[in-house]
């Protein structure tokens, strides 16, 4: 009996398994041929405003370090960090005391230099008489005369003295010498200051203000050309780390003399106005370069870029189906970019959905909105 029944359920187990088999096949082949739905916007043609972009610093047109240039006691610091200062205006106050008693000294040698001197030239006057009389000799007249201008370069070395002694009592008092933004200061009342004290505080102007940046000499050629004159036609525009835009647009006012040879790169400055003071010195951004003079590209959005190892190419929808498309790329234009080379414009472009899809796969596609 339990032979009978081997014999009878052997032959069920294989149509069961052919029966699963062929549901798995049909099932298989109805997913294969279900087309993945994709956004697509058209590939159009829009006025694109050549350029490049780099990154450059904030430079201030004047930075003054404030430096001690004699020693003493520092009495007193005469501004608050961070403040706007203009030409003149204090900053640190040494002890003037000493330099003012230097002065003095100064004077007093120069009066004693001067009365010695007054001294001489009638003792010089006097022995000129004395020998047109024939009662004095012609050495003591030339003692005279020497003596008289012993004195004269006496007079000259205190007068000289009494300058520095001035010029010393006035840096006692340090004032600023541009108008600007002065920043931390690095000492405080009660300390001696010095020639080499170092740098006590700087002040960086604030408008305008320079931008330096370096460019390859191949961009330069391609975004202003050979001639320097056509730098008129040249915008320059700023943006930050956080994508803002500055409002201000500059100019392009210094082109390097000489090309860097480790970079092969020629250094450009850009001249901004600044009066909400929103550029700061030493600040990064990144510097567009725009020609006046738009062309009509064609512009995708970036979302419908991909990447390998060949290279960029999108996804356009032909007959149906997904179709990749080698592109070659060039200035960005809002949110999309220029292509140069792949498309032929009109083309719809996959922008949504990508990661559902692969070359030639049934697609559905819907159109979107580009925001390009």
């Amino acid at each position: 009996m339990a032979s009978r029944i081997c014999s009878l359920k052997a032959p069920v187990a294989p149509r069961a398994v052919l029966w699963s088999a062929a549901l798995l096949l049909v099932s298989g082949a109805a997913f294969a041929q279900a087309p993945v739905r994709v956004g697509v916007v058209p590939a159009e043609k829009k006025e694109v405003t050549q350029g490049a972009d780099f990154v450059g610093r904030v430079d201030a047109v004047e930075k003054v370090e404030i430096r001690a240039r004699v020693k003493g006691y520092l009495q007193a610091v005469k501004f608050t960090e961070g403040q706007a200062v203009d030409v003149g205006d204090p900053l640190y106050e040494i002890e003037p005391d000493l330099f003012q008693a230097d002065v003095e000294q100064a004077q007093g040698a120069l009066e004693r230099a001067e009365a010695s001197k007054t001294l001489a030239e009638i003792q010089l006057k006097r022995a000129e008489e004395l020998l047109a009389k024939q009662a004095g000799t012609a050495v003591q007249r030339d003692q005279a005369a020497a003596s008289d201008q012993q004195a004269g370069g006496e007079v000259l070395s205190a007068k000289a003295n009494l300058a520095t002694a001035k010029i010393n009592l006035g840096y006692a008092s340090i004032t600023s010498p541009i108008k600007g933004r002065i920043g931390l200061t690095n000492v405080t009342a009660g300390n001696v200051v010095g020639p080499d004290s170092g740098v006590l505080a700087t002040i960086v102007s604030e408008a305008p203000m320079y931008v330096t940046f370096p460019i390859s000499q191949r961009e330069f050629m391609r975004v202003t050309g050979d001639a320097k004159a056509s730098l008129d036609n040249v915008g320059v525009t700023l943006g930050f780390s956080d994508g803002t835009t500055y409002a201000q647009q500059g100019k392009v006012s210094f082109v390097d003399v000489k090309v860097d040879r480790a970079t092969d790169t020629i250094a450009l400055r850009a001249l901004f106005p600044n009066p909400d003071n929103v550029l700061k010195d030493g600040q990064l951004v990144r510097v567009r370069l725009a020609s006046d003079a738009p062309k009509s590209m064609i512009v995708v959005p970036q979302s419908a870029l991909l990447a390998d190892k060949d290279g960029v190419y999108v996804f356009v929808v032909e007959d149906g189906k997904a179709v990749v498309r080698r592109v070659k790329t060039g200035a960005e234009a809002g949110n999309g970019v220029a292509v140069l080379d792949g498309l032929a414009g009109g083309e719809m472009v996959v922008v949504e959905g990508l990661t559902n899809i692969r070359p030639g796969a049934a697609v559905t596609a819907s159109p979107v909105q580009s925001g390009s």
